[in-house]
């Protein structure tokens, strides 16, 4: 098939998977009735000041809300922060101290876990608002847009203030739905907290990781038995992400890794996820000059301590990139599906760079395309070997 062909065909593929089907058509009109049933909770007479922040996603969607928690905080010193995230998450927001309590809940569709019946997200929202009406909140804000069960969550809980984005299955639990625009996922989340408190930012937002030292020294202690003195400056690769859509060339990691190790004067370490550890293994079977193989060996504080001390992490479109920026390490990012957009690593762009083919049907945002055939997918295998050695080495040498 030819590129032209191709890109028409990813489209017409991409805007029938965003076409809304027949059962979630069905559960929007139900999701309007339901909101308008009252929820018949005694109500205090005087409601604590605490607020909950409902963020269900992963690691680099609950990173990119912390700066407008920051700033919720700055505008409201005195109020309770309470963060109810996924227990795959909790890790990624402890350590912040302006949220004082971090709930966990197993969010239906991020959980990866099978659900039992189609009334059990249900039947948990209504066991879960049970919880959350005892503690009792004045307000709560829906981070993720299109979170209609956070938001059906806050209503049936009874907590009198929701704000979110008025996308059609939110919109209806809220009392406060503003309007969605396609911006960066940190400029969205500024923009509920800003609805909410009034105040407009005066600075741009940052994003930070707070790294704590034991963290720095179990890093320190695994390098030195990998043969990395203290304090030498390594170069990371996080090759995997959540989806083959968004892999890159396994020999292609394998020369970035030898050739930007003796440019760079830095030894090679690999990161991921325990289910990644054959993608990493087959990359440095590849490779003339050894490794170092954290896969499956950090917790996300100790992945932050490491990439403290990264002269440049690089890898495809994923939460480590974001926490990679969060620590101030440059990085260099491969995106497909995704649109960088809305979904780059935050912070200055000489020292974050973003790698994207310039194939037409990009960003489709299709995150799972199944078991359709990989050749049909090349926005991110488009990227060129040279582009990324020369984004790593510029990123490298950039300077705030």
């Amino acid at each position: 098939m030819d590129r032209e062909a191709l890109v028409l065909r990813n489209r017409h593929m991409a805007s029938a998977f965003h076409a809304l089907p027949v059962k979630h058509q069905v559960r929007r009109l139900l999701l309007g009735m339901s909101a308008q049933v009252p929820v018949n909770i005694p109500r205090p007479v005087h409601y604590p000041d605490r607020l909950l922040l409902i963020r269900p996603d992963h690691l680099g969607d609950v990173l990119l809300t912390t700066p407008a928690i920051h700033a919720l905080r700055e505008a409201l010193p005195d109020t309770e922060l309470h963060a109810l995230v996924g227990p795959w998450s909790a890790d990624a927001i402890a350590g912040y101290p302006e949220v004082g309590q971090v709930l966990t809940l197993a969010f239906p569709g991020f959980s990866r876990d099978p659900k039992d019946n189609w009334r059990s997200p249900y039947a948990l929202a209504l066991s879960s608002a049970r919880h959350l009406r005892r503690i009792g909140y004045r307000g709560a804000i829906i981070f993720r847009p299109d979170h209609w069960w956070g938001a059906m969550l806050a209503r049936f809980a009874g907590i009198p203030e929701r704000i979110g984005y008025d996308l059609p299955d939110v919109a209806p639990f809220l009392t406060h739905a503003i309007s969605f625009e396609r911006q960066h996922a940190v400029t969205q989340n500024m923009r509920l907290v800003e609805h909410l408190t009034g105040q407009r930012a005066s600075l741009q937002p940052e994003l930070y990781f707070p790294v704590d030292s034991l963290d720095e020294a179990y890093v320190e202690g695994y390098l030195e038995e990998w043969g990395i003195p203290s304090g030498q400056p390594v170069l990371c690769i996080h090759p995997g992400s959540g989806t083959w859509v968004k892999r890159w060339h396994e020999e292609r990691w394998a020369k970035v890794a030898d050739t930007l190790s003796e440019q760079l004067d830095a030894p090679v370490v690999f990161t991921g996820g325990d289910h990644e550890m054959p993608l990493v293994q087959q990359i440095t079977n590849l490779m003339r000059h050894p490794a170092c193989i954290m896969v499956g060996d950090t917790r996300v504080g100790q992945l932050a301590a490491l990439f403290k001390r990264a002269r440049v992490i690089l890898g495809p479109d994923s939460g480590p990139l974001h926490l990679a920026a969060a620590v101030g390490a440059p990085t260099v990012t491969l995106f497909g599906p995704a649109d960088p957009f809305e979904f780059k690593p935050w912070g200055p762009e000489a020292r974050h760079i973003v790698l994207a083919s310039d194939i037409g049907c990009r960003p489709c945002r299709v995150l799972d395309w199944g078991d359709d055939d990989p050749e049909n997918h090349p926005c991110v295998r488009e990227i060129t070997l040279a582009s990324v050695l020369n984004a790593a080495r510029q990123a490298a040498n950039a300077h705030y």
